[in-house]
């Protein structure tokens, strides 16, 4: 896989064939300008249904809903990433510059919500890729999702690294009313330089503690995920991310380790030598170690966790600096109770 210089604002520096594809092109990295950095795309998905189901028994959700594939956000270590090769495209540069928008999701999510058959149940937004992610900003699709949610009462449980979340205040705090609603924000690292070279467009750190404490004063249940833990890198991280968490006024918060299945094996191995070259086999090597010497576990029950020794010890670590931080409470089931199927003037409950 060749490597390109530094791309300013993306996460990784290669665009290797997807596994489905037998012809990979690599252009030569010295013919590249400096200039030439690639732009993103915006494609319509004109998918005909927007809730996916899952089946993983690690997972606390059975409905998810991502307006988007793809992630601007570009993280170096996105398990999401190979999701892209199912389209044709690359788990690398494609995956954060070629993003598929459904632009028909609220009104797919309202014809799923009216449909007879439809049994109230949580809706994870997103189970893939951010659902604030920044052309958010401009489409709102996440947000009239939300709305939909408010109108029908049905409750959600939203993840994302973006401040973005707080815009929507009205509408989650709407859903909280009905105990309808949790959000949770990832944070990876609390070093503004390292976030700005893993997770290049998503926001800075302290921006989404600020986002939980603005959640949090306006009475919406927020948490936060410190995902993924990156082994011999942030693992050193984990008492001061709950401290500073728990200051901003999160009521819950977990973690998950670094997983790199497929493709972004490399990829990710190709940020360490573009970015952090004296960590790369430190780094590599402590995957393995919680890898049951491999740099991937997809097996169910081990795969957010890990095992052996070293992953033993991180997960210690973190339950101590979470007692100690006052965040061992487990996060608030929410409830179907209040579901309704709105009439057509509650439908204009957020409207301008």
């Amino acid at each position: 896989m060749a490597l390109r210089p530094h791309l300013p604002g993306r996460g990784v520096t290669a665009n290797p064939a997807g596994r489905f594809e037998r012809l990979e092109i690599e252009p030569d990295p010295e013919a590249c300008a400096d200039d030439d950095r690639p732009v993103t795309v915006y494609l319509r998905d004109a998918s005909r249904s927007v809730l996916a189901r899952n089946r993983s028994p690690d997972i606390p959700f059975d409905a998810s809903l991502n307006p988007y594939r793809g992630c601007e956000h570009g993280c170096a270590y996105c398990y999401a990433r190979p999701t892209h090769e199912y389209l044709g495209l690359s788990a690398g540069l494609d995956f954060e510059t070629r993003i598929l928008v459904k632009t028909d999701a609220p009104e797919l999510l309202r014809r799923e919500l009216l449909r007879p058959g439809w049994r109230p149940q949580v809706i994870a937004l997103s189970g893939v890729t951010d659902p604030y992610q920044p052309v958010e900003r401009k489409l709102e699709l996440t947000r009239r999702c939300l709305q939909v949610l408010a109108e029908f009462r049905n409750p959600a449980a939203l993840i994302t690294k973006s401040r973005l979340v707080v815009r929507d205040l009205d509408v989650l705090a709407e859903l909280a009313r009905f105990d309808a609603v949790s959000v949770t924000l990832s944070v990876t690292t609390l070093d503004a330089k390292l976030a700005r070279e893993l997770e290049p467009r998503a926001a800075q750190p302290r921006a989404r503690l600020t986002a939980v404490r603005r959640l949090a004063e306006a009475g919406v249940p927020v948490g936060v995920n410190i995902g993924p833990v990156i082994p011999g890198l942030t693992d050193h991280e984990i008492p001061a991310i709950l401290e500073a968490s728990a200051e901003a006024g999160a009521g819950w918060a977990g973690y998950i380790m670094l997983r790199l299945p497929h493709g972004v094996r490399d990829l990710f191995a190709g940020w360490l030598e573009t970015h952090r070259p004296d960590r790369r086999t430190r780094v590599l090597n402590r995957v393995r170690d919680v890898r049951a010497g491999r740099l991937n576990d997809p097996t169910f029950g081990s795969r957010m966790r890990g095992t052996g020794l070293y992953a033993d010890q991180i997960d210690q670590v973190f339950k101590l600096a979470r007692r100690r931080a006052g965040l061992e409470r487990e996060r608030r089931e929410l409830s179907t109770a209040h579901f309704r199927r709105p009439s057509n003037g509650q439908r204009e409950l957020f409207s301008p």
